[in-house]
């Protein structure tokens, strides 16, 4: 059988597209081989002509769902919206409720953490990325204070998202949002000197 041209690559990026969703949504080790592939309408012998592994899979759907991130923020900046625009778009009830199409940081950072050099390494490429995106948005002239600042307000919002999503308790969630939002905000004032 003879497949249009393209067909292989809408494939791939079909597999890295459902592996990624899956991955934010189960954990990458919950999320095996079969399910990807059960869950993108292929049999599990479909994977090996487009991966060599699962870790190779992981590399790629980390980087897409950061791509994704990245350019949303891209996106939200040339639309005008600012640093404190931006903390909100990131801390709201919508991405806390949405894990599947969300950070994947928040999602997967411990597991993240455990993953092989050349993973991790990819996810401190996007990582700076996105910090430095979050960086130029700050007041500072600095620009290694700004990426500094940037960081620490992107790790609080990440923690904020992961310990909202972890009480099961809506009130306590918004709460949590919303402290992090304060407190992101706080982070993000050039200290006077």
């Amino acid at each position: 059988m003879r497949f249009e041209k393209g067909h292989k690559a809408a494939t791939r990026r079909h597999i890295i597209d459902v592996a990624s969703k899956r991955m934010r949504r189960n954990g990458i080790s919950a999320a095996g081989i079969a399910g990807i592939m059960d869950e993108a309408g292929l049999t599990k012998g479909a994977f090996s002509p487009h991966f060599e592994s699962k870790d190779a899979l992981v590399r790629e759907a980390l980087a897409s769902a950061l791509d994704d991130q990245q350019h949303r923020l891209d996106e939200d900046q040339r639309r005008g919206l600012d640093l404190e625009g931006a903390i909100r778009r990131y801390l709201n009830r919508a991405h806390l409720d949405d894990p599947t199409g969300g950070c994947p940081s928040a999602a997967l950072l411990p597991e993240i953490a455990r993953q092989p050099p050349s993973t991790r390494k990819d996810y401190e490429k996007g990582l700076r990325s996105y910090v430095a995106t979050l960086a130029a948005l700050l007041p500072d002239a600095d620009a290694a204070a700004s990426r500094r600042r940037a960081t620490a307000i992107f790790g609080l919002m990440v923690g904020t998202l992961q310990f909202a999503r972890a009480v099961p308790n809506a009130a306590q969630a918004e709460q949590i949002l919303e402290g992090g939002v304060e407190a992101a905000l706080h982070l993000a004032r050039v200290p006077s000197p």
